[in-house]
C-alpha cells in the first residue's frame, strides 16, 4: 500500500510537480494544501499522514512556528520542510526541533522522491552539500526577493529603529520608509514590523 503524503506549498505549480512525481513513481497518494492553516486542517480531518511536507515560507508559517504546530498534530509521524529560501542555519534549527528533513527546491525530482521515501521510513534527511554550507551563497534567495533599499530598511527594523531613525540613516523621508515597511510586511507575509523582523531572523538575514 502506498504512502499518504500531505504536501503544503503556496505555489500550485510546486505542489503539482511534487505530487506528480510522487504519484507517478508509485510512492503514494498526495493531498495538497496551500497555507499552513489549510495543512493543519487536513491533518486534523484526514490525518495522520505518513509524511507531511511544509513549505518554509508559505502563508501562516511564521518561520519555524508552523513546523512546531504541525509536529504537535502529526501523531509522531514525520514532518519535513521544503524551501527555496531557507539557509543551512534554518535547516539545522528545523532538524533540532524534530523535523524529519529539509528539502531545498533545487533538488532534482528523483532525489526528492528518494528523500520522501527515506523520511517516511522514519529516517532524517538533509542534503550533505547543503548542510556543509556549499549552498550558502553570498546572496540568499530571501535577499534576492528584496530590493537593496528594502534590505536597508529591513536591517533598520531588525535593529529596532523607528521609521524616523531609519529615514535619517538612509537620508530619506519618513513616509517613504513607512511605505517600504508596509511593502516588506506584504512580501514576508508579516502581520507587523516585529513579525517581519522575526521572519527575517529565521531566514538568516543579517
Amino acid at each position: 500500500m502506498g504512502l499518504r503524503i500531505l504536501v503544503a506549498d503556496d505555489h500550485e505549480l510546486v505542489r503539482d510537480t511534487i505530487s506528480m512525481f510522487l504519484e507517478s513513481d508509485g510512492t503514494g497518494q498526495v493531498v495538497q494544501a496551500g497555507t499552513l492553516e489549510d495543512a493543519l486542517k487536513q491533518m486534523k480531518l484526514h490525518g495522520p499522514f505518513d509524511l507531511v511536507l511544509l513549505d518554509y515560507t508559505m502563508p501562516g508559517m511564521r518561520g519555524l512556528e508552523g513546523l512546531k504546530q504541525a509536529l504537535k498534530l502529526s501523531g509522531g509521524n514525520p514532518v519535513g520542510l521544503i524551501s527555496g529560501t531557507g539557509t543551512r542555519l534554518i535547516a539545522q534549527q528545523a532538524l533540532d526541533l524534530g523535523a524529519a528533513g529539509f528539502l531545498p527546491k533545487t533538488m532534482p525530482a528523483k532525489s526528492l522522491v528518494n528523500a520522501v521515501k527515506f523520511m517516511a521510513m522514519g529516517e532524517v534527511f538533509a542534503p550533505a552539500d547543503f548542510m556543509a554550507g556549499k549552498s550558502d551563497a553570498p546572496e540568499t534567495d530571501f535577499e534576492k526577493a528584496l530590493s537593496e533599499r528594502e534590505r536597508q530598511v529591513l536591517r533598520g527594523v531588525l535593529a529596532a529603529k523607528s521609521n524616523k531613525e531609519i529615514a535619517i540613516d538612509l537620508d530619506l523621508q519618513e513616509p517613504t520608509i513607512k511605505l517600504h515597511v508596509k511593502t516588506l510586511c506584504r512580501k514576508l507575509d508579516a502581520k507587523n514590523r516585529t513579525d517581519a523582523a522575526m521572519i527575517a531572523r529565521d531566514a538568516g538575514f543579517i
